[in-house]
């Protein structure tokens, strides 16, 4: 029968190795989770909390995954407040004042657990400083804590880090392997779950997440998306402003759904919180929403790279490597014979977005110079230095 851990796709070792230690109560206090982009770290971090948290325990029904409490249900929705996620707060990496917020949050009580699981990702952007504040924390944390901390590798994150805790490898899953989960995962075509996967930064767990989105909403904005790209030759400078500003606005628009979900469950719960809980709850949700904000502009960005790859592999005279096939025909009149180093040098001006966005950069502002640099390179302008 299915448990937590059966949902960590990709990787059956790791899958092993954490249900074995679950079961068996050999669950150490910090784990440190390495591999790349899109191997499932966050996903095992969460399955891991799941499992640890359900009230009927490891030895019970499906192994700490029952299907059916309330507490397994929260976390599988990413509500619990007694699992926290953490990102770098700063555009270089996490903030002293932010790991003091965590060191100092996790002296306090579970609000509805028996224990509380803290989910650090990027820790290969833990600087000394910071990390020297959480040193201790990681070392002795309190009894009723597990610290999970994700990094790409482990030489990339600190000594003092690693050497605190469990690592746990997660190995390169190949696009022709992820797709298929992918797949299988939810009825898509190969070609579709490959389409998602570049959508989603290399990321299963995500890939199928948009797929089954509500609606086909995330399909939707691709197509969208796509479509405008395939617009900008013919775009003047306010077209291109205002595309930058609706493509913004669009992508925003499933953190509607998510900010309802959050007030409906906050007051639910308010009469039966304490003021100190509700303030935690709310931060909580403050970052879920960040969280979301930042996940949906990258897919955007994603997106217009793959676009722009794709083109790359016409220019190239290889359309056999085009990803987004049901954008082949838009591609070819765009794209064939077209100056491959242009395409190349708009490829790097995405890299360059994404940098602006992470230094909170107005979206819009970063999204229209992008559009603008990507129509110079479509009608033959674009510079290659």
């Amino acid at each position: 029968m299915a448990d937590a851990f059966e949902n960590i796709l990709g990787q059956p070792k790791v899958r092993e190795f954490l249900r074995a230690s679950v079961v068996s109560e050999r669950v150490t206090q910090a784990y440190l989770f390495v591999g790349p982009a899109g191997s499932n770290k966050t996903q095992a971090a969460y399955a891991l909390a799941q499992a640890l948290m359900c009230p009927k325990g490891p030895c019970g029904p499906r192994g700490g995954s029952c299907g059916d409490c309330d507490r397994c249900g929260r976390i599988v929705r990413r509500k619990h407040p007694d699992v926290r996620y953490f990102a770098p707060a700063g555009a270089n990496g996490y903030l002293v004042e932010q790991v003091r917020e965590i060191v100092a949050d996790t002296a306090l009580a579970p609000i509805q657990a028996d224990k509380k699981i803290y989910i650090l990702d990027r820790v290969d952007q833990l600087g000394a400083a910071s990390a020297n504040a959480f040193l201790k924390t990681l070392e002795e944390p309190p009894a009723d804590v597990v610290m999970i901390l994700l990094g790409r590798t482990r030489e990339s994150v600190l000594p003092t880090i690693v050497s605190r805790c469990q690592v746990v490898p997660f190995r390169h899953i190949p696009a022709s392997e992820a797709a298929g989960i992918v797949a299988q995962n939810t009825g898509a075509a190969l070609d579709q779950a490959r389409q998602a996967i570049e959508a989603c930064g290399g990321s299963i767990t995500a890939a199928v997440a948009f797929l089954r989105a509500p609606a086909n909403e995330r399909l939707a904005f691709r197509t969208r998306l796509f479509s405008d790209l395939g617009m900008l030759a013919r775009a003047d400078d306010w077209d291109v402003i205002e595309m930058a500003r609706s493509l913004v606005e669009a992508s925003k628009a499933p953190l509607d759904e998510v900010r309802a979900s959050q007030e409906a469950e906050l007051a639910e719960n308010a009469d039966f919180l304490a003021k100190s809980a509700i303030r935690q709850i709310e931060a909580r949700n403050k970052r879920q929403l960040s969280a979301k904000t930042s996940e949906y502009l990258r897919q955007t960005t994603a997106m217009v790279r793959s676009w722009l790859r794709d083109g790359l592999m016409v220019a190239c005279n290889t359309p056999e490597l085009i990803i987004n096939t049901d954008q082949r025909d838009t591609l070819n009149r765009l794209f064939a014979g077209h100056d491959a180093a242009a395409l190349a040098a708009a490829c790097a001006k995405v890299d360059e977005c994404e940098r602006a966005l992470a230094y909170n950069v107005s979206p819009e502002t970063c999204l229209d110079t992008l559009l603008f640099d990507v129509r110079e390179v479509i009608n033959g302008s674009g510079r290659t230095d």
